[in-house]
């Protein structure tokens, strides 16, 4: 069983000597409660100086949609420009008054959880007052809002999201209240974690961790015993496009065990974008780079040209359509890509071929493919890029 791992331990030896050729943290430092507390206040004030001047209060606020704000790092990802745009929010301004009035009830909720050292997740906060926010994304894109406004990382805002991602594998930790969480189960996957960063204790002898797109694809891994097939490794997926503590638990397990990590992805631009927020960030979210991205994550499959490779079936290919068109030359023009000759090469061929295929696709060759001849042999012989 030691030779299937031969490729991914020297792998693991080659990353192991790059990162300690590189600066050693670059993550943001958890900011204290008092400065927390402090930041608040100090927006509070300028607000209440306006006021008292006779001035309509204004909030200036990060264009978290502009990529214009964002620059490529490749050590990190995405990353803020020093001077990036804003947008002013005016209280006496129709199209504005509401997010500010919004951002001020969520500054207010946030000043006393952290004022109190409690916690809140999200989905509370909306709920405690649906009327007002109206949706729980109101609430989502308010709090990331916050984070930029106070330049503040949200794990120091006493926020928690609730978590839509699952693990499973050799991977035993204690949560922040002591609990004991243990992934091994081959069977049934554990949640991820809704406050990652209070993780402690991590305890794995995994080789490699791999990140799966879709919770079917994830679900079929477990149903075939892939864990144990594979052993030791650990398995995660986001179900789909990622969740913050989805890629906050990758990052911290990339942290804790220096392995490599692989991703496993549909074969269409949609895939590749997920593989590619996983490693490099995203737009929306650079503010946190630092602490979400693992940019040493290799694509292990399905690559383009693994479709002609295993000859796919013909009825299980997919031609493109007019949206992954344009997806894919929005990934073309992208830094991440272009900066890795492998990854552009595999994304002209799609482009080229104007096909895509489904993990799910490689059933068709055999209903076990994936699990006992496609993924063993990719490890085994370092198929990935």
């Amino acid at each position: 069983m030691a030779e299937q791992f031969t490729e991914v331990d020297r792998l693991r030896e080659k990353l192991t000597l790059l990162e300690s050729l590189e600066i050693s943290d670059q993550r943001q430092e958890d900011i204290s409660r008092e400065d927390v507390l402090s930041r608040i206040e100090k927006v509070i004030q300028t607000i209440v100086i306006s006021v008292s001047k006779g001035e309509a209060p204004v909030l200036k606020v990060m264009n978290r949609s502009s990529w214009t704000n964002v620059r490529f790092q490749k050590s990190v990802g995405l990353v803020l420009k020093a001077d990036v745009s804003t947008t002013s929010l005016r209280c006496d301004c129709p199209s504005s008054a509401t997010k500010f009035a919004l951002i001020l009830k969520i500054l207010s909720v946030i000043y006393k959880l952290v004022q109190s050292d409690s916690y809140a997740t999200k989905r509370d906060i909306y709920y405690n007052d649906v009327q007002l926010f109206g949706s729980q994304r109101t609430v989502d894109f308010i709090v990331e809002d916050v984070s930029c406004l106070l330049k503040v990382p949200r794990r120091s805002l006493h926020v928690l999201a609730t978590s839509k991602g699952f693990i499973s594998g050799d991977l035993c930790y204690l949560e922040e209240d002591g609990t004991k969480v243990d992934c091994n189960s081959s069977s049934a996957a554990t949640p991820v974690s809704s406050n990652v960063n209070g993780i402690r204790n991590i305890v794995s002898s995994a080789k490699f961790i791999l990140i799966v797109e879709k919770d079917a694809t994830f679900q079929r891994l477990l149903d075939d015993d892939f864990c144990t097939r594979l052993s030791p490794c650990i398995i995660i997926t986001g179900k789909g496009m990622p969740d913050v503590n989805s890629r906050l638990m990758v990052r911290k397990l990339w942290d804790t065990l220096h392995v490599p990590v692989f991703a496993l992805v549909d074969a269409d631009p949609h895939g590749i974008e997920i593989m590619c927020v996983y490693k490099y960030g995203s737009l929306s979210m650079a503010f946190e780079a630092h602490s979400l991205t693992v940019p040493s994550v290799l694509w292990l499959g399905l690559l383009p040209s693994d479709i002609q490779r295993y000859r796919v079936p013909e009825e299980s290919i997919i031609p493109f359509s007019q949206s992954d068109e344009r997806k894919i030359n929005s990934l073309r023009n992208r830094p991440y890509i272009t900066c890795q000759p492998a990854w552009e090469r595999e994304v002209e061929t799609m482009q080229r071929l104007k096909q895509k295929a489904e993990i799910q696709s490689l059933a068709s060759i055999a209903p076990h493919f994936l699990t006992r001849v496609y993924l063993p042999n990719k490890l085994r012989y370092g198929g990935w890029i």
